[in-house]
């Protein structure tokens, strides 16, 4: 959760959409199907993977033009093999942590995805672990004789061009609630007052040998009105919002934290206004370059034979 003071909505909206839309983050683009006798397509499965967090730094990385060659700059590579088997026991666990029956690997989890370092990653990577942000996520259920064997290379982009490299499940953002009071709620007033609030946002205060009501929580107001739903209340109880404080909360996927999320957008966006800022100086430059060109046009014109 972040506390946004003194800025303008459209802020506050641009940086939501540039924390859903534009932060580069890295996700299983290209696989390559070995052999695949599952119940999954192959179009399936690799959707399936694609849509997979994977907990890797994507500033270490550049994003792969379509005739690059990959390597250890580029792409992150993994192998998953998994061939489902009868076991000796009636319930034996699987290398993936399922008990079926005495199937072994019946149920192919995210955990099962094998990183292959590429070049010089293993060095550059040894203090950071990584693969997928949640070792339980199932990818395919498998039967006696059925088997994945498959790689898959994870690449650098941004969630306009897909979902899969959006770096939060969501963002969002509200006003800071602010509570006042028309005139003091004091004794069995306030106690009802305590009652009614679902989200504790009011608390009790002995002034001066009187319970009054104070507001005590006012970011766990929900604007749900409970307080100020009795006509009498809505002449003692004042509900409105800080137009300028924004509560912003973040959702990371866990591919990266929040915290680190947010700073990455602050430079897209600050990114966004220099190239900005840089388009129109190169626009006021044309267009005064044309008026000096047009001017020495019309002088030689205007010159007498």
């Amino acid at each position: 959760v972040v506390d946004l003071i003194g800025v303008d909505a459209a802020i506050a909206n641009a940086f939501r959409r540039i924390l859903l839309s534009e932060v580069p983050t890295m996700a299983i683009e290209k696989v390559f199907i070995l052999n695949n006798t599952s119940m999954l397509d192959d179009e399936v499965l690799a959707h399936r993977l694609g849509l997979i967090p994977i907990k890797a730094d994507s500033r270490y990385f550049h994003e792969r033009a379509g005739d690059e060659d990959a390597d250890e700059h580029n792409v992150i590579a993994f192998r998953l093999q998994v061939a489902c088997h009868k076991g000796s026991g009636k319930a034996n666990t699987s290398s993936a942590g399922d008990k079926n029956d005495g199937l072994i690997n019946s149920r192919v989890l995210s955990g099962a995805l094998q990183w292959i370092p590429q070049g010089d990653q293993e060095t550059r990577f040894k203090d950071q672990s990584i693969g997928p942000v949640h070792n339980d996520i199932l990818i395919a259920k498998l039967r006696p004789g059925q088997e994945i064997a498959l790689e898959c290379w994870c690449e650098k982009g941004v969630g306009k061009t897909h979902a899969k490299w959006s770096p939060v499940s969501t963002a969002s953002y509200r006003l800071l609630p602010e509570i006042r009071f028309r005139k003091p709620v004091t004794g069995s007033d306030a106690q009802e007052l305590l009652r009614k609030c679902p989200m504790r946002v009011f608390d009790i205060e002995d002034l001066e040998g009187v319970a009054t009501a104070r507001v005590a929580r006012p970011r766990n107001c929900s604007m749900c009105r409970e307080c100020i739903r009795e006509p009498e209340w809505a002449d003692r109880v004042q509900l409105t919002r800080v137009r300028n404080h924004f509560i912003f909360t973040i959702e990371s996927t866990g591919v990266m934290p929040p915290e680190m999320l947010f700073k990455q957008a602050v430079q897209v966006l600050m990114q966004k206004s220099a190239d900005l800022s840089q388009l129109l100086k190169d626009a006021m430059i044309g267009q005064a370059n044309e008026a000096s060109m047009a001017d020495a046009a019309a002088e030689e014109t205007a010159e007498p034979a």
